[in-house]
């Protein structure tokens, strides 16, 4: 099979009958997709954390006490320590992935330290931990049908409620979740 054209800056959306537990339900963000493999971020499994938490593991001083409550995202099971910044707009920051023209993530510490001064980027969304796909791995799931895909809304993002984005997302493609059956049927 030959190689499927970039995926980088699309929704990953798992089909209802996806049934591994880091993934089901989920939308992931792909952040970069190439001969390598994959990588991307969910961005609709909310953890307990918020960035208060975070702060205090990090040792980041709060300058902004209301950002305290920011949510912390599970990102995937990859790295879960490590921290993942999905923002916009791109900004100058110390190790950052430009995914276009107004969207990127950010691994550096200083982006957690501006958000939690209010100085951060205009739009973002912070995780722990990532998605992964090796080579081929990705291009295997999509053929066996456990991903729908298609371009990413930043919209949805940053601005649908959480409990709301997988259904949303899939909407854009014109894909009711509701009515596929989870159930793979023979003829």
């Amino acid at each position: 099979m030959g190689f499927i054209s970039q995926l980088s800056n699309q929704f990953l959306i798992a089909m209802p009958g996806l049934q591994d537990p880091n993934f089901s339900h989920t939308v992931t963000f792909l952040c970069e997709h190439n001969p390598e493999g994959a990588m991307g971020l969910l961005i609709n499994r909310p953890t307990p954390m918020n960035l208060g938490d975070l702060a205090v593991q990090l040792k980041i001083d709060l300058g902004e006490p209301e950002m305290s409550n920011v949510p912390i995202y599970h990102g995937g099971p990859v790295q879960p320590e490590q921290g993942f910044v999905l923002h916009s707009p791109v900004g100058e920051w110390d190790s950052t992935l430009e995914i276009s023209d107004d969207l990127a993530m950010t691994v550096s510490q200083d982006i957690i330290e501006a958000i939690a001064h209010g100085l951060g980027p205009e739009h973002f969304i912070i995780t722990l931990g990532y998605a992964g796909w090796g080579a081929g791995q990705l291009e295997q799931e999509l053929a066996a049908n456990s991903w729908l895909n298609g371009p990413a809304d930043k919209r949805i993002i940053f601005e649908t409620p959480v409990d709301e984005r997988w259904t949303t997302a899939a909407e854009l493609l014109g894909v009711e979740l509701s009515l596929l059956s989870t159930e793979v049927g023979h003829a």
